[in-house]
Protein backbone atom coordinates (compact mmCIF):
# COMPACT_ATOMS: atom_id res chain seq x y z
CA UNK A 1 0.00 0.00 0.00
CA UNK A 2 2.61 2.58 1.01
CA UNK A 3 4.66 1.76 -2.34
CA UNK A 4 1.15 2.19 -4.22
CA UNK A 5 0.92 5.66 -2.57
CA UNK A 6 4.65 6.76 -3.12
CA UNK A 7 4.30 5.85 -7.04
CA UNK A 8 0.59 7.65 -7.25
CA UNK A 9 2.61 10.84 -5.88
CA UNK A 10 4.99 10.28 -7.76
CA UNK A 11 2.85 10.53 -11.05
CA UNK A 12 0.90 13.17 -9.53
CA UNK A 13 4.15 15.59 -9.00
CA UNK A 14 6.06 14.79 -12.03
CA UNK A 15 4.34 17.32 -14.80
CA UNK A 16 5.74 20.03 -11.83
CA UNK A 17 9.02 18.78 -11.90
CA UNK A 18 9.25 18.22 -15.21
CA UNK A 19 8.00 22.39 -15.34
CA UNK A 20 10.96 22.86 -13.32
CA UNK A 21 13.38 21.20 -14.80
CA UNK A 22 12.60 22.88 -17.99
CA UNK A 23 12.56 26.34 -16.70
CA UNK A 24 15.41 26.21 -14.29
CA UNK A 25 17.66 23.66 -16.02
CA UNK A 26 17.85 25.43 -19.46
CA UNK A 27 18.96 28.71 -18.36
CA UNK A 28 21.66 26.82 -16.04
CA UNK A 29 22.78 24.50 -19.28
CA UNK A 30 22.88 28.08 -21.25
CA UNK A 31 24.93 29.50 -18.50
CA UNK A 32 27.71 26.71 -18.38
CA UNK A 33 27.63 26.49 -22.24
CA UNK A 34 28.47 30.35 -22.50
CA UNK A 35 30.97 30.75 -19.57
CA UNK A 36 33.03 28.10 -20.60
CA UNK A 37 32.77 29.90 -24.51
CA UNK A 38 34.37 32.64 -26.40
CA UNK A 39 30.93 34.61 -27.32
CA UNK A 40 29.46 37.50 -28.53
CA UNK A 41 26.01 38.38 -29.61
CA UNK A 42 26.78 37.82 -33.45
CA UNK A 43 28.25 34.53 -32.45
CA UNK A 44 25.63 33.53 -29.92
CA UNK A 45 24.76 30.35 -31.99
CA UNK A 46 28.07 28.89 -32.79
CA UNK A 47 29.88 29.47 -29.30
CA UNK A 48 33.61 28.62 -29.54
CA UNK A 49 35.20 26.25 -26.34
CA UNK A 50 37.51 28.29 -24.53
CA UNK A 51 38.12 26.07 -21.43
CA UNK A 52 38.94 28.35 -17.97
CA UNK A 53 39.38 31.66 -20.07
CA UNK A 54 36.52 33.33 -18.86
CA UNK A 55 37.24 32.28 -15.37
CA UNK A 56 40.57 33.24 -14.77
CA UNK A 57 39.34 36.71 -16.63
CA UNK A 58 36.44 36.93 -13.70
CA UNK A 59 38.62 36.01 -10.85
CA UNK A 60 41.53 38.05 -11.95
CA UNK A 61 39.35 41.35 -12.14
CA UNK A 62 39.75 43.20 -9.71
CA UNK A 63 35.89 44.94 -9.71
CA UNK A 64 35.00 41.80 -9.31
CA UNK A 65 36.44 41.01 -6.40
CA UNK A 66 35.32 44.16 -5.04
CA UNK A 67 31.34 43.46 -5.96
CA UNK A 68 31.50 39.99 -3.92
CA UNK A 69 33.53 42.12 -0.45
CA UNK A 70 30.47 44.57 -0.86
CA UNK A 71 27.95 41.55 -1.64
CA UNK A 72 28.94 40.19 1.21
CA UNK A 73 29.41 43.21 3.36
CA UNK A 74 25.50 44.25 2.28
CA UNK A 75 23.88 41.03 2.83
CA UNK A 76 25.36 40.47 6.06
CA UNK A 77 24.80 44.24 7.78
CA UNK A 78 21.45 44.33 6.03
CA UNK A 79 20.51 40.86 7.08
CA UNK A 80 21.80 41.51 11.10
CA UNK A 81 20.17 45.17 10.93
CA UNK A 82 16.36 43.44 9.51
CA UNK A 83 16.20 40.55 11.82
CA UNK A 84 17.10 42.65 14.94
CA UNK A 85 14.85 45.63 14.15
CA UNK A 86 12.05 42.56 13.18
CA UNK A 87 12.49 41.14 16.45
CA UNK A 88 12.53 43.82 18.55
CA UNK A 89 9.23 44.91 17.23
CA UNK A 90 7.44 41.60 17.19
CA UNK A 91 8.67 41.40 21.02
CA UNK A 92 7.29 44.48 22.28
CA UNK A 93 4.23 44.85 19.48
CA UNK A 94 2.63 41.45 20.14
CA UNK A 95 0.71 42.80 23.25
CA UNK A 96 -0.86 45.56 20.82
CA UNK A 97 -1.45 44.04 17.54
CA UNK A 98 -3.70 41.59 19.69
CA UNK A 99 -5.54 44.64 20.52
CA UNK A 100 -4.60 46.44 17.16
CA UNK A 101 -4.50 44.10 14.30
CA UNK A 102 -4.31 46.97 11.38
CA UNK A 103 -0.39 47.84 13.08
CA UNK A 104 0.34 44.59 10.45
CA UNK A 105 -1.11 46.21 7.63
CA UNK A 106 0.56 49.27 8.63
CA UNK A 107 4.27 48.17 8.93
CA UNK A 108 4.15 45.54 6.31
CA UNK A 109 3.87 48.41 3.71
CA UNK A 110 7.48 49.44 2.81
CA UNK A 111 7.59 45.52 1.77
CA UNK A 112 4.64 45.49 -0.51
CA UNK A 113 6.67 48.12 -2.53
CA UNK A 114 8.59 46.96 -5.88
CA UNK A 115 12.12 47.22 -5.44
CA UNK A 116 12.94 48.94 -8.18
CA UNK A 117 10.21 51.28 -7.25
CA UNK A 118 11.61 51.82 -3.90
CA UNK A 119 15.23 52.63 -5.21
CA UNK A 120 13.80 55.82 -7.93
CA UNK A 121 11.67 56.98 -4.57
CA UNK A 122 15.08 57.44 -2.56
CA UNK A 123 16.38 58.68 -5.35
CA UNK A 124 14.22 61.72 -5.89
CA UNK A 125 13.79 62.02 -2.21
CA UNK A 126 17.56 62.00 -1.56
CA UNK A 127 18.71 64.29 -4.18
CA UNK A 128 21.42 66.61 -2.99
CA UNK A 129 19.77 69.24 -4.95
CA UNK A 130 16.39 68.48 -5.57
CA UNK A 131 15.22 66.45 -2.73
CA UNK A 132 12.92 67.23 0.07
CA UNK A 133 15.12 65.60 2.81
CA UNK A 134 18.28 67.31 2.55
CA UNK A 135 16.37 70.36 1.66
CA UNK A 136 14.22 70.24 5.25
CA UNK A 137 17.12 69.02 6.80
CA UNK A 138 19.38 72.38 5.52
CA UNK A 139 16.57 74.32 6.67
CA UNK A 140 16.16 73.40 9.93
CA UNK A 141 19.62 72.40 10.93
CA UNK A 142 21.55 73.70 8.49
CA UNK A 143 23.13 70.31 7.51
CA UNK A 144 23.53 69.19 4.19
CA UNK A 145 24.22 65.70 4.39
CA UNK A 146 25.36 64.48 0.08
CA UNK A 147 23.36 61.14 0.99
CA UNK A 148 25.29 59.88 -2.93
CA UNK A 149 28.22 60.45 -1.97
CA UNK A 150 30.85 57.96 -2.26
CA UNK A 151 31.29 58.41 1.61
CA UNK A 152 27.76 57.95 2.81
CA UNK A 153 26.27 56.15 -0.57
CA UNK A 154 27.22 52.52 1.18
CA UNK A 155 25.41 53.30 4.20
CA UNK A 156 22.31 54.97 2.40
CA UNK A 157 21.76 51.81 0.52
CA UNK A 158 22.08 49.54 4.00
CA UNK A 159 19.46 51.84 5.86
CA UNK A 160 17.02 51.85 2.66
CA UNK A 161 17.36 47.97 2.07
CA UNK A 162 16.64 47.49 6.02
CA UNK A 163 13.47 49.92 5.59
CA UNK A 164 12.07 48.17 3.12
CA UNK A 165 12.63 44.16 4.84
CA UNK A 166 12.28 44.95 8.24
CA UNK A 167 8.65 43.79 7.45
CA UNK A 168 9.68 40.41 6.34
CA UNK A 169 11.33 39.51 9.59
CA UNK A 170 8.75 40.97 11.59
CA UNK A 171 6.11 38.69 10.25
CA UNK A 172 8.20 35.85 11.00
CA UNK A 173 9.56 36.50 14.24
CA UNK A 174 5.47 37.75 15.03
CA UNK A 175 4.58 34.24 13.68
CA UNK A 176 6.93 32.91 15.88
CA UNK A 177 6.78 34.52 19.25
CA UNK A 178 2.55 33.99 19.15
CA UNK A 179 3.48 30.24 18.81
CA UNK A 180 4.96 29.88 22.14
CA UNK A 181 2.40 28.04 24.81
CA UNK A 182 1.26 30.75 26.96
CA UNK A 183 1.08 28.05 29.52
CA UNK A 184 4.99 28.65 29.87
CA UNK A 185 4.93 32.27 30.14
CA UNK A 186 2.33 32.11 32.28
CA UNK A 187 4.56 29.38 34.71
CA UNK A 188 7.69 31.31 34.45
CA UNK A 189 5.72 34.41 35.47
CA UNK A 190 4.60 32.49 38.87
CA UNK A 191 8.08 31.27 39.46
CA UNK A 192 8.94 35.15 39.49
CA UNK A 193 10.70 35.14 36.38
CA UNK A 194 11.44 39.27 35.04
CA UNK A 195 10.39 39.82 31.62
CA UNK A 196 13.73 40.21 30.36
CA UNK A 197 14.85 37.63 31.65
CA UNK A 198 11.89 35.26 30.68
CA UNK A 199 12.93 36.72 26.87
CA UNK A 200 16.22 35.26 27.11
CA UNK A 201 15.85 32.19 28.54
CA UNK A 202 12.61 31.10 27.51
CA UNK A 203 11.23 33.17 23.91
CA UNK A 204 14.42 33.69 22.50
CA UNK A 205 15.97 30.02 22.63
CA UNK A 206 12.32 28.77 21.11
CA UNK A 207 13.14 31.67 18.69
CA UNK A 208 16.34 29.97 17.41
CA UNK A 209 15.30 28.01 14.87
CA UNK A 210 13.47 30.84 12.90
CA UNK A 211 16.20 33.31 13.67
CA UNK A 212 18.15 31.16 11.67
CA UNK A 213 15.81 31.11 8.92
CA UNK A 214 15.32 34.58 8.59
CA UNK A 215 19.07 35.71 8.78
CA UNK A 216 19.50 33.50 6.21
CA UNK A 217 16.85 34.41 3.75
CA UNK A 218 18.00 37.76 4.04
CA UNK A 219 21.87 37.21 3.74
CA UNK A 220 21.05 35.25 0.61
CA UNK A 221 18.76 37.73 -0.60
CA UNK A 222 21.28 40.72 0.13
CA UNK A 223 23.80 38.91 -1.33
CA UNK A 224 22.11 38.88 -5.10
CA UNK A 225 20.96 42.17 -4.04
CA UNK A 226 20.36 44.44 -7.65
CA UNK A 227 16.97 46.14 -8.34
CA UNK A 228 16.75 48.70 -5.91
CA UNK A 229 20.44 49.79 -5.77
CA UNK A 230 20.79 49.69 -9.86
CA UNK A 231 17.90 52.12 -9.45
CA UNK A 232 18.38 54.12 -6.38
CA UNK A 233 23.07 55.00 -7.43
CA UNK A 234 23.63 52.40 -10.52
CA UNK A 235 27.10 50.62 -9.90
CA UNK A 236 27.71 53.90 -7.58
CA UNK A 237 30.32 56.46 -7.18
CA UNK A 238 33.64 54.82 -8.51
CA UNK A 239 32.12 51.02 -8.76
CA UNK A 240 31.19 51.36 -4.62
CA UNK A 241 27.87 49.93 -4.97
CA UNK A 242 28.61 47.57 -8.01
CA UNK A 243 27.20 43.98 -6.35
CA UNK A 244 27.80 40.51 -7.53
CA UNK A 245 24.31 40.68 -9.71
CA UNK A 246 24.85 44.31 -10.86
CA UNK A 247 28.89 43.28 -12.44
CA UNK A 248 26.96 40.16 -14.09
CA UNK A 249 24.71 42.65 -15.78
CA UNK A 250 27.15 45.32 -16.22
CA UNK A 251 29.49 42.83 -17.77
CA UNK A 252 26.84 41.33 -20.07
CA UNK A 253 25.22 43.90 -21.61
CA UNK A 254 27.05 47.06 -20.90
CA UNK A 255 30.30 45.51 -22.68
CA UNK A 256 29.03 42.66 -24.38
CA UNK A 257 30.92 40.23 -22.77
CA UNK A 258 28.82 37.27 -22.56
CA UNK A 259 31.22 34.60 -21.82
CA UNK A 260 33.10 36.53 -18.82
CA UNK A 261 29.35 37.41 -17.40
CA UNK A 262 28.04 33.67 -17.84
CA UNK A 263 31.09 32.79 -15.60
CA UNK A 264 30.71 35.18 -12.70
CA UNK A 265 27.00 34.05 -12.87
CA UNK A 266 28.15 30.55 -12.27
CA UNK A 267 30.34 31.55 -9.65
CA UNK A 268 28.09 33.50 -8.16
CA UNK A 269 25.29 30.47 -8.43
CA UNK A 270 28.01 28.24 -6.78
CA UNK A 271 28.42 30.84 -4.02
CA UNK A 272 24.91 30.94 -2.89
CA UNK A 273 24.84 27.05 -3.29
CA UNK A 274 27.57 26.46 -1.12
CA UNK A 275 26.27 28.94 1.42
CA UNK A 276 22.50 27.11 1.07
CA UNK A 277 24.42 23.63 1.71
CA UNK A 278 26.34 25.11 5.25
CA UNK A 279 23.38 26.73 6.30
CA UNK A 280 20.90 23.05 5.79
CA UNK A 281 23.98 21.89 7.99
CA UNK A 282 24.33 24.14 10.56
CA UNK A 283 20.63 23.76 10.92
CA UNK A 284 20.74 20.15 11.06
CA UNK A 285 23.88 20.21 13.70
CA UNK A 286 22.28 22.83 16.12
CA UNK A 287 18.46 21.57 16.39
CA UNK A 288 19.04 18.17 15.71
Amino acid sequence: MAKKYKLENAVLASPTALFLLVILGFPVVLSLVYGFSETSFETLRSPEFSGLKNLREVTTDDTFWQAAWFSFRFGSITAILECALGLALAVYLAPLINKYGWIVAVLIIPMIVAPAMMGLMYRLVLNEFAGPIPYYLYSWLGWSPAFLSPQNVFTTVVLAETFQWTPFAFLLFLTAYRSIPQEMREAATVDGTRPWRLFWKLELPLMMPTVFVAVFIRFIDGFRIFDNIYTLVGAGPGGSTTSMSIYVYETFLRRGEIGKSMAAAILLFAAAFILLSFAQWAMRRAFR
